[in-house]
């Protein structure tokens, strides 16, 4: 689900908190190590981001926030933000020559550059996340 998020009435944190959970407290991400990302550059996206990352020829970027029960990416373009919401179940990451986030039809293609290095921790907590909840039943194999 892609939400414009540049204004943040109650209605959109309610949801928000409903598909992927409240963010973690400030004591939990200083003993996970941290649950956003630095940006990463967008390569390739799926038609559905066409409207919110071809209206200018500028460098598309992301950053990922770590929530309980899924992730959300962010984009900020000029003055819009948007937030992809994606729940664990729905999650699909694969790395090649790009590291691919997929869900619900949908997809971004990110570059595997400094950038990533920065943020690999961030995606093997992610993918560890993800594994956790499937263990414990939370989420379907």
């Amino acid at each position: 689900m892609i939400l414009d998020t540049t204004y943040m009435p109650e209605d959109k944190i309610a949801l928000i908190n409903e598909k992927v959970g409240e963010s973690f407290s400030l004591v939990q991400r200083i003993k996970m190590g941290g649950a956003g990302s630095h940006r990463m550059i967008i390569d390739e996206y799926s038609p559905n981001f066409g409207s919110i990352l071809t209206r200018n020829n500028s460098t598309n970027y992301c950053s990922i926030e770590l929530r309980p029960n899924g992730i959300i990416v962010h984009i900020h373009k000029r003055l819009n933000s948007y937030s992809w919401l994606i729940p664990f179940h729905l999650l699909a990451i694969y790395k090649s020559k790009t590291y691919s986030i997929h869900a619900a039809g949908e997809f971004l293609k990110l570059r595997l550059d400094k950038n990533y290095e920065i943020n690999r921790k961030l995606l093997d907590r992610i993918l560890q996340r993800k594994d956790e909840l499937r263990q414990n039943g939370m989420i379907p194999v």
